[in-house]
């Protein structure tokens, strides 16, 4: 199989092919260093890349590891996990799927995922597939889901990156990752497996290089290079995955869901009545970076008045006004 590491650029005339420096298969947070590498030093424009890494679970960055995951499962079957600095849920990778990212301007939650997963929906539907968008960030297949993704911001740029299931290890994926209930029912299905599909089982004769190349020549029309000297600083981002401050997760009980916006786990710390601390976990997504808004809520008293006005009006969780936050705060520390 051909290893793929590619970028798409999106310039005023033309859509660019472009490769990253020779590298050889790299382990999951190398291709998210590579992300923000792009939103950071990259001129405007959009830009997407394709890649492929050995079983990995990557968890969406507010969620509770413990209730999401089979911790124990995949160490004992050498699946690598790590966190990501997008919201959204667990996902499951290997060399059955491909990954996609996508670097674009600044823009809000729906919009970027409208964007980017309509052009991917289109370039499915030119093989025959009857691809749709669905919910807040899923790309459905008859219905079924086939890629789903995950926003963040990064500067004045945003991240969108997902996993498309050209084929899956159906029961690796429902061992590894363990979604609360509450997400199953919210689709109607009772498993992992029942709720998505694969490439493969709708065009059994197309191969996932041909997939790949039928994908990209939907949307590029040239090509160029990244320099390998971008290397060292792709590899210094990098190492942020890796370290534990980022990767540790609190541990709590599962909270609720709520339809369009996700589940939602809430701790709250109190000295009597008044805040020590807030942590939000869950699935959802964010525009901003919730850890540093919720340390205003520190030593204030835990009441919605309060806690809204500290919130102030800049939505801190997409698609949930932040006076229902408010209140589901103050109430937290019953939950």
């Amino acid at each position: 199989m051909r290893f793929y590491s590619y970028i798409w650029a999106s310039k005023t005339m033309s859509i660019l092919l472009i490769k990253l420096p020779h590298t050889g298969p790299q382990r999951l947070p190398f291709y998210l260093a590579a992300e923000e590498w792009i939103a950071r030093n990259l001129p405007s424009g959009e830009y997407f890349f394709a890649w492929q890494v050995a079983p990995t679970v990557i968890c969406g960055r507010h969620q509770d590891a413990a209730c999401e995951i089979d911790l124990g499962y995949c160490v004992a079957h050498n699946i690598e996990v790590y966190r990501r600095k997008s919201g959204g849920g667990a996902v499951y990778a290997d060399m059955n799927n491909i990954m996609f990212s996508y670097v674009g301007p600044a823009a809000s939650i729906e919009n970027a995922f409208a964007r980017y997963t309509s052009r991917v929906a289109d370039a499915l539907r030119t093989l025959g597939l009857d691809a749709a968008t669905s919910g807040r960030n899923d790309i459905v297949v008859d219905g079924r889901k086939v890629a789903g993704n995950a926003y963040w911001r990064c500067g004045d740029r945003c991240i969108v990156h997902g996993t498309m299931l050209y084929d899956a290890d159906e029961s690796t994926m429902s061992r590894a990752l363990t979604p609360s209930r509450a997400k199953l029912m919210s689709h109607k299905v009772v498993s992992v497996q029942s709720r998505i599909t694969t490439v493969i089982s709708r065009l059994p004769g197309l191969s996932i290089n041909e997939f790949l190349d039928r994908m990209l020549s939907y949307v590029c029309d040239g090509e160029a290079e990244i320099p390998s000297t971008a290397l060292p600083e792709i590899r210094a981002i990098e190492k942020e995955y890796y370290a534990e401050t980022f990767s540790s997760v609190a541990h709590g009980s599962r909270g609720i869901r709520i339809t369009g916006v996700g589940d939602i786990n809430i701790n709250v710390v109190l000295s009597g009545d008044v805040i020590d601390e807030v942590r939000l976990s869950g699935d959802f997504f964010s525009g901003q970076d919730v850890s540093r808004t919720l340390e205003r809520l520190r030593g204030l008293p835990c009441r919605e008045e309060a806690i809204a006005g500290a919130l102030g009006k800049e939505t801190i969780i997409s698609s949930l006004d932040n006076s229902v936050l408010a209140g589901m705060i103050a109430a937290g520390h019953k939950i």
